[in-house]
């Protein structure tokens, strides 16, 4: 996913990849897992993965800790967004992303044709799954996903059923021959989560949506780029992209303005978001007669955006608003947009994840439900935050930082 992230069951996607840990010294596998590793064993069988290939792959692995230690470490939700999606839209990768569109022009050009998906959005998906595919060569990076599923299965109890299914999924696939091992020396690898390829497919995403686009008799995501590009595109626009439409713009606030209508939720046409004083930043990017919701992710400071529903569909790849918004905003400066009007709050604090989840848990002892007490300040938890906002007269922004904070923390 590319970055390695919060995957949700309902997505299937993993991010990108999460950054390289000191490599640990074998050990032995502790008791619970080597009983756990031989229940893998029987639930790969039954999901029609042959004996021979869940024992070859599972007999004798011992879990990856780089592994468990990562799930903790999920860049689009512990760090200020502006930190996380200025990582990704840097001058030198909008620069090796305008020189894909060139070099891969023609592929491009056929998938646009056969998936009705703009060029830019797939190559910036590309650009922050995996670098155009340079982190894919790097062995200090990338993981067995076998043993890093394994290893999730049997140490993340609250996710042990999707991550189950997404290694009976790998292990299918290694079964059935689908990946090109003899082009891949470290045999099946990605990320920390097990997200695979170019654009960081999960296991359970390839056997849905990898396509055969290079007409090679194989879906081939990990070495081949047309391939991988039209898997995305297919995946997209399974999941209802609009062709042309895009994806939205940064909108610019009048002066005054009720940060209570940026609710994420409500739709109006940009006529309406006009009239009430809401523009496009950058004069006619979005027709007057299109739908579209108002966020604020940093808060009234901030930027805002207005979202077309194609938005939506980056948000299925990824749930992170942070990862959308990249992806989002390097698809624009690949096809030569600027750069943002309103800067971000950079003077703000950012929350510590104990922080966040105090917040959340002092949110919902006043009544204001968060959906649950994560660390991450996901849509329900702005929602939370804004209604809580409006109750005491402050900007129902949605934003949450350490003056926020310190106020909830001061109330009786």
């Amino acid at each position: 996913m590319s970055r390695t992230p919060y995957l949700s069951p309902a997505i299937g996607l993993a991010c990108a990849f999460a950054p390289a840990l000191a490599a640990a010294a074998p050990e032995a596998s502790p008791p619970a897992f080597e009983t756990c590793r031989a229940g893998l064993i029987d639930w790969a069988t039954a999901q029609a993965v042959p004996q021979g290939v869940a024992e070859a792959q599972l007999a004798g692995l011992t879990p990856d800790p780089d592994v468990l230690a990562a799930t903790g470490s999920q860049g689009e939700f512990v760090r200020p967004i502006w930190d996380y999606i200025e990582a990704s839209v840097t001058p030198a990768r909008i620069e090796a992303g305008q020189r894909k569109l060139a070099e891969f022009a023609d592929t491009l050009a056929a998938i646009e044709d056969r998936y009705g998906i703009d060029r830019h959005i797939l190559v910036a998906f590309w650009g922050v799954e995996s670098s155009f595919g340079a982190v894919l060569d790097n062995t200090a990076v990338v993981k067995p996903v076998v043993r890093s599923l394994a290893t999730l299965a049997c140490g993340d109890p609250g996710r042990a059923a999707y991550w189950r299914g997404e290694l009976a999924s790998a292990l299918q696939i290694l079964a059935w021959n689908q990946a090109p091992l003899d082009r891949m020396p470290g045999g099946l690898t990605g990320s920390w989560a097990g997200a695979m390829g170019h654009t960081q497919f999960m296991p359970s995403v390839y056997q849905r949506y990898a396509v055969d686009f290079d007409g090679d008799g194989r879906r081939d995501i990990w070495t081949s780029v047309p391939d991988a590009l039209a898997s995305t595109a297919n995946y997209l626009r399974a999941h209802g992209w609009v062709s042309g439409a895009g994806w939205g713009a940064e909108a610019v606030l009048p002066e005054g303005f009720d940060a209570a209508l940026a609710d994420e939720t409500t739709s109006r046409s940009v006529a309406a978001w006009r009239a009430l004083g809401v523009m496009p930043a950058h004069g006619g990017s979005l027709p007057d007669d299109a739908g579209a919701t108002l966020i604020l992710p940093a808060g009234i400071r901030g930027p805002a955006f207005l979202l077309r529903p194609n938005f939506a569909v980056i948000l299925r790849y990824n749930t992170a608003l942070a990862y959308a918004l990249t992806v989002a905003l390097l698809s624009d400066r690949l096809h030569g947009d600027p750069g943002l009007v309103r800067d971000w709050p950079r003077g703000d604090r950012p929350l510590t994840g104990d922080e966040r989840r105090d917040l959340q848990n002092r949110l919902t002892e006043r009544g204001f439900a968060t959906g649950g007490v994560d660390g991450k300040i996901g849509p329900r938890t702005r929602a939370a935050l804004r209604a809580y906002q409006g109750s005491v007269g402050l900007p129902a922004d949605g934003y949450a930082d350490a003056a926020l904070l310190d106020r909830i923390r001061g109330a009786p």
